[in-house]
């Protein structure tokens, strides 16, 4: 069943000693029908606000009278750092009425219509369960190229483009194919395993680097009454968080690659195969917190913060989302995935940081110019700070965090990076193919592993049917990373 800390198999990786079985089962989820249907909508808006004079305070030309609406998606970020910088806006923009606010968790649902009629708002947080797909609306053309925004003087100092003032990797994960920049991410995220440096001080304990040392920590904590792990069983495209880094570790940041690029047999490589079946213990072994698959992303935190697990998957938003019932002793912190054993291609340290929060300007907004005039306030080092300070978080501007105190969580965020180096992956499924990623990879694939009602090979094979399928989907647009 695979070797611990307490007990080694001489001359085999754990590749070789852990085999599995379980019985297969499916549950059902909420179709993303709605992503081909809004996307497909090539009516526009006969009210476009005509563009304003470009000056050197008004780079891209806002119409000053016009109105601005904004939509920002409530969920772990909230939505106050988006209300101070409208507030920045409705300054610099006096004659305009004031900024129309709208703060939503249903954003697919309550913009449907609006894309279909042609009248989106002007700047949009697609983020969270309800997210639309971002590769459909590319493909489809119903986004607005955010190169003038990109091109733009920061507000900070005007001889800088706003694109020179960005952490790396930002830009280009708004770039889908060439050189326009459809999305702009506007939080930093480092993805990871979630924990409590508390509990683990409880326990004597330090964060396991390898994969026995992981299941042995699991295996002290059972025996005291805690769960190795838990995570958000609902939505079990969580899990990847951790897992998807893991495989870049274990068999190259290739492997993701070849996965994204919905490659024959991508998932069926060795690395996956290993990666599978180490989780798979976890639930093999009863490391998983008792009821785990039922729970939805704020149980599953709100179980970890109680103490009740060690770890969970998850991203850097998940400070402000469970600091309600977070302990102030908790010292929450994140750390890359365990290594597999000393085969690894990659160090321990590897990492998924990317941007998050995606943010974007329909094609037909009305007021387009005044969406990216948005944006620009946002990325300006005031705003970035005060979005730091409030959601603890990092935001897409580099920079920011000079002269403020980090929580522990943030620290440990900044702390991996500097770890990472440049064994940083960013893998770009959830971008191009959410229905892939989330409903058939996430919740049919590895959410029905973790439950038990798959086995890892059965998971592997469905996933790669799964992805086999969308390659040959003509109706969506194909991404590869160039």
């Amino acid at each position: 069943m695979g070797s611990t800390s307490a007990h080694k198999n001489e001359g085999l990786g754990r590749r070789d000693v852990i085999k599995r079985s379980a019985a297969l089962g499916l549950i059902s989820v909420p179709t993303m029908g709605f992503l081909s249907a809004c996307a497909s909508s090539d009516g526009g808006s006969d009210k476009k606000v005509e563009k304003g004079k470009a000056t050197k305070a008004n780079p891209l030309g806002v119409n000053e009278t016009a109105p601005l609406e904004v939509v920002i998606f409530d969920g772990g970020f909230g939505q106050q750092y988006a209300i101070d910088a409208e507030k920045k806006y409705n300054a610099a923009f006096p004659k305009a009425p004031k900024v129309k606010h709208v703060a939503t968790q249903k954003i697919q649902s309550q913009l449907q219509p609006r894309f279909n009629g042609g009248t989106p708002p002007d700047l949009i947080d697609n983020s969270g369960a309800e997210q639309m797909d971002m590769g459909v609306l590319v493909g489809k053309k119903q986004l607005l190229d955010l190169t003038p925004l990109m091109d733009a003087p920061s507000i900070d100092d005007p001889s800088k483009k706003v694109r020179d003032t960005l952490r790396p990797g930002v830009l280009e994960m708004g770039q889908f194919d060439g050189d326009p920049v459809w999305i702009m991410y506007y939080a930093y995220t480092v993805y990871g395993v979630w924990y409590s440096q508390t509990a683990l001080e409880k326990l004597d304990a330090e964060y396991p680097e390898d994969w026995d040392a992981m299941l042995a920590l699991c295996a002290k904590a059972k025996k005291q009454g805690i769960a190795g792990w838990t995570y958000a069983g609902k939505y079990p495209y969580y899990l990847p968080f951790s897992l998807y880094p893991f495989i870049a570790k274990i068999g190259g940041r290739e492997v993701l690659d070849k996965i994204d690029n919905l490659e024959p047999n991508a998932w069926k490589d060795p690395a996956v195969k290993a990666a599978f079946e180490a989780y798979y213990e976890l639930y093999q072994k009863g490391y998983i917190l008792k009821g785990t698959p039922g729970l939805t992303h704020i149980q599953s935190q709100t179980e970890w913060t109680k103490g009740k697990a060690l770890f969970i998957p998850n991203g850097s938003w998940v400070e402000n989302e469970a600091a309600p019932t977070t302990p102030k002793d908790f010292k929450m912190m994140v750390a890359p995935p365990s290594g597999l054993d000393s085969s690894d291609k990659l160090p321990f340290g590897t990492i998924w940081a990317s941007g998050g929060e995606p943010f974007i300007v329909p094609a037909n907004a009305k007021n387009p110019e005044g969406g990216m005039e948005q944006l620009r306030i946002m990325l300006s080092e005031e705003s970035s700070k005060n979005f730091t300070k409030q959601v603890k978080s990092l935001s897409a501007f580099n920079g920011g965090t000079d002269g403020l105190t980090l929580s522990t969580a943030m620290q440990s965020g900044v702390d991996s990076l500097k770890k990472a180096g440049d064994n940083v992956v960013n893998p770009r499924l959830q971008d191009w193919y959410v229905k892939l990623q989330k409903e058939q990879i996430g919740v049919a694939g590895i959410g029905e592993m973790m439950a038990g009602r798959a086995t890892p090979a059965e998971a592997i094979k469905k996933i790669q049917a799964f992805a086999d399928a969308a390659a040959k989907d003509q109706s969506i647009k194909h991404y590869k990373h160039q």
